[in-house]
């Protein structure tokens, strides 16, 4: 069982901090990691729920740095946080380091234990129509003023080096439903005309979405229907944000 306080600070200390990170790695995306953790964790006896919790929460958090090295960072800053000592000991605390580092798709090593496993598979989270929007959307926060064919050429490479047979992600529970969604996905990127239709109305769609958000003060943000200002992030800002 999670402990309360931990629950309580969790919430409240690291969960906020998605609401910086972009559409791929907001509140939602972190909540859904969570609750596919905790289902994955109540599967296996040797699984202790307080620790896939706590890796779930803390797997994207250093993306307040960047995006290359954000898995090692939110390692750290998981390190680095005293206040989980209350709850877990230092051998408990390295293991969920370990995961953190351990979750990203592109990673060239296996997890070193069944929580890296865990938030792993969790994090993938295939749905055909959300992974091939946010494919989508990366590369236009990544290079907004390239043509669309640039967009789309970046967006059918990555589809294919990552999700299609012989791709880097790799699935470390063949049995769940993260296997079938997966046979789904790749049933569309074979079919290169499909591929190309979906890729035009998703990318038309986000482009009236991007000229929209210019014109208003405040956007409605993934967690209920809380309203924040837009922020514009400087790298000082991430920086002193990374650590408690």
């Amino acid at each position: 069982m999670i402990p309360k306080t931990l629950i309580t600070y969790i919430e409240t200390a690291i969960i906020p901090r998605y609401k910086e990170f972009d559409k791929a790695h907001n509140l939602s995306h972190v909540r859904t990691v969570i609750e596919e953790s905790l289902a994955l964790a109540r599967q296996y006896p040797e699984a202790d729920e307080r620790l896939a919790y706590v890796i779930a929460a803390y797997h994207d958090t250093g993306l307040c740095r960047d995006r290359a090295t954000h898995h090692l960072v939110s390692g750290e800053i998981l390190m680095a946080d005293s206040t989980l000592r209350q709850w877990f000991s230092d051998t408990e605390i390295l293991l969920m380091k370990e995961a953190v580092e351990d979750h990203r798709a592109s990673t060239d090593h296996e997890p070193r234990s069944i929580y890296g496993k865990i938030v792993a598979e969790a994090d993938r989270i295939i749905d055909p129509d959300i992974t091939l929007r946010r494919t989508v959307q990366y590369g236009l926060k990544q290079n907004p003023a390239a043509d669309k064919e640039w967009h789309y050429q970046r967006f059918h490479q990555h589809l294919m080096a990552k999700y299609a047979p012989g791709g880097y992600l790799k699935l470390w529970f063949p049995e769940g439903k993260n296997a079938e969604q997966l046979k789904k996905l790749q049933a569309i990127i074979a079919d290169e005309g499909q591929l190309r239709q979906v890729f035009n109305r998703i990318f038309e769609e986000e482009k009236i979405i991007a000229v929209s958000m210019k014109h208003m003060p405040h956007f409605i943000s993934d967690y209920g229907n809380d309203l924040f200002p837009i922020m514009e992030q400087s790298v000082l800002y991430k920086e002193t944000k990374c650590f408690l």
